[in-house]
Order: C-alpha cells, then sequence, then structure tokens
C-alpha cells in the first residue's frame, strides 16, 4: 500500500469513526408525542407561526387576525387585528415590535411586544406578502411577495417602505443569518436566492434540486446549513456560503415550516398531508438522520419551536369529509387547535 493512499484511508477511517460516536452520543427524541392539545376555535385559515421566547408568546396567524397565546399559562392573552390575508409574524427584540405580512392587504400591521397593541400600518408592500423576517444586521424588515416576486424593504424607524428587491420567481420562507445576508425559497424554480441585506441586492441564486416547490426554510448560522422543505417529500441542505448541495434528507408528505434547534442539533419538518413531523438528527454539519416520525394530526403543516423547553408548536384542525373547491381536505368547523410536541 502506497503511503499517501493509507494515510487517505486513515482518515477516512478516523472521520467515519467520528461520525458514528456523535450520532451514537445523539440525543435521539425518544417518546416524542403530542402532549397537549389547546382548542382555539373560531373560524378563519391559517398559516405561520412565531414564537416570541422572551415574553413566551407565541403568535398564531388567523386569516384577518394574529391570536397570541401565552403557552405557560395555556391560554390565549392577545389579539392583532385588522390583518388581512395574514401570512406570517417577525419579531423584532431589539425594537420591542412585532411585523405581520397582510397578504389580501399588501400591508403591514406593527404592533408592540409587550402591549400586544397595534401601533402603525405600513402599506405599500408588493403583491401578496407572504413570508416576513426582521434583519437585526440592518434592522429592516423584508416582506416577500409571492405574487410580484419581490421583497419590500421596510424601515422601521420610518414605518415605511423604503426599497423592492426583483427576485428571480415567487418567493417563500425567508431566513436572516444575523451578518448581513437574508436568504429566501424560490418556490417556482426550486432554487435559493441570497441577498445582502445591508445594500438590497442579489448576491446569488442557487438550485435546490432535487427539490420541488421549497416552502419552509430554517437556518443553522453557526455552521452555515440553510434547510429547505420541499412538496417531494425531501429536504435539501444548502451550504450558505457557496450554494453547494450538502445533503438530501427524506421527509413527509406536505411540508410547509422547518426548523432547527442548535442546542440539540436537531432539524423539525411539519408534513401536513401525512400528518407527522420528521425529527432530523445533525450528526455532523455535512451528515443528517432521521431519528423519529412523529405522528401529529393531518393539517398541521406550519409550526414554531420553543428553544428554551425545545417544543414544537403546530396549528392544526380536525379534517372533515370531502374536499373543497379548491381540492383541500375540508375541516371540522370549530375545531382549530394548537399542538404541543414534546416528552411527557
Amino acid at each position: 500500500m502506497h503511503r499517501p493512499l493509507f494515510v487517505a484511508l486513515l482518515a477516512s477511517l478516523t472521520a467515519m469513526a467520528a461520525t458514528s460516536s456523535m450520532a451514537a452520543d445523539a440525543p435521539v427524541p425518544a417518546g416524542l408525542k403530542v402532549i397537549h392539545q389547546l382548542h382555539l376555535g373560531g373560524p378563519g385559515g391559517w398559516d405561520y407561526l412565531s414564537f416570541d421566547a422572551q415574553r413566551r408568546h407565541l403568535f398564531v396567524s388567523r386569516g384577518d387576525r394574529v391570536l397570541a397565546v401565552d403557552v405557560d399559562a395555556d391560554k390565549q392573552v392577545g389579539t392583532i387585528p385588522g390583518t388581512s390575508g395574514v401570512h406570517g409574524i417577525a419579531i423584532a427584540q431589539d425594537l420591542h415590535r412585532g411585523f405581520t405580512s397582510n397578504g389580501k392587504a399588501n400591508s403591514v400591521t406593527v404592533f408592540d411586544l409587550d402591549t400586544l397593541k397595534t401601533v402603525a400600518t405600513i402599506a405599500g408592500t408588493g403583491q401578496k406578502p407572504d413570508a416576513i423576517v426582521y434583519d437585526p444586521a440592518s434592522h429592516h424588515v423584508f416582506t416577500l411577495n409571492g405574487k410580484s416576486g419581490t421583497a419590500s424593504v421596510i424601515d422601521p424607524a420610518k414605518n415605511a417602505v423604503i426599497g423592492t428587491i426583483a427576485l428571480p420567481g415567487k418567493p417563500e420562507f425567508a431566513v436572516a443569518d444575523g451578518s448581513g445576508h437574508l436568504y429566501v425559497n424560490i418556490e417556482d424554480k426550486s432554487e435559493l436566492t441570497q441577498i445582502d441585506s445591508r445594500t438590497n441586492k442579489v448576491l446569488n441564486t442557487w438550485s435546490l434540486a432535487p427539490c420541488e416547490s421549497p416552502s419552509g426554510l430554517a437556518m443553522d448560522v453557526v455552521h452555515k446549513r440553510l434547510f429547505s422543505v420541499c412538496d417531494n417529500r425531501t429536504m435539501t441542505v444548502l451550504d450558505a456560503v457557496d450554494g453547494h448541495r450538502v445533503a438530501t434528507v427524506a421527509i413527509g408528505d406536505g411540508p410547509d415550516a422547518v426548523t432547527f434547534d442548535p442546542a440539540q442539533g436537531m432539524v423539525y419538518s411539519s408534513n401536513g398531508e401525512s400528518g407527522t413531523l420528521t425529527v432530523v438528527h445533525q450528526d455532523d454539519p455535512d451528515h443528517y438522520s432521521v431519528v423519529a416520525t412523529v405522528p401529529t394530526q393531518v393539517s398541521a403543516r406550519t409550526h414554531a419551536l420553543d428553544p428554551q423547553k425545545h417544543l414544537i408548536y403546530l396549528s392544526a384542525a380536525q379534517p372533515g369529509s370531502g374536499k373543497d373547491a379548491r381540492g383541500h381536505q375540508k375541516l371540522v368547523p370549530d375545531s382549530f387547535a394548537i399542538l404541543t410536541v414534546g416528552k411527557p
């Protein structure tokens, strides 16, 4: 055996051993299950949830309003009204403000995180703002506008739209890395776009293949890994520096949200059509293993992570019989609830 080959093989075996050791030591979430349901009822659809870890408030989009739930008291404690077609809720801890993307009104509602009172309405975003994210590097809020194919840039100090970024397709969810970059899933192109959040310029657009129709997006900021969940039961992991594909992981049907828990090294995908939560362990930044598939409820496609108690909160309603005009499963009226997944 030639020495270079021997050295390479030794290095490979060492790396494999290290990876195996990490996987063996992984805190596999044995016994994860739905441990609680908070019935909220009421009319309206839903989309994203957002968690204010500082105040222990879960924000739940409900069509024309946002519900604020105190997760420790297990009750609704407020409502942010006037959010027609709301999709997402962004939280800016340093500003003590929350922001909602109002898809039917092409606007953003600004509310106080302490009082839950509306303080401003910002008009003039692009058409059908969907995801919304606060970028701490620029102190700007970005709405991702599904119909316009743009991102609107909002200055919270002025409560005004100050810029528009053209995107290469229909944007879905977005994340900020806190260091001046915004990342956006491009749903109709199966791509991911990197934006400089200080100059509001598109830097790169990368393929997410074999992903199809990416929706939810999360990030491991420390290791610069992006997690996109896709309609074809696939999660694609990209390197956030150069956009190369790191891994592909099998998940469930109908995902619409993904989160990363850095303390436990876990990635969670909520799959609304299969009614499951796929739990993926980060063995190391380049290797990922599915360690659990947790039954939740059909329709539970979006969720938020409680990083302190390591709980997952999901929006869901009881499936009814038949399909609606759009071919979606009908739901039992007044059955809307928040499911909590954790260890009993």
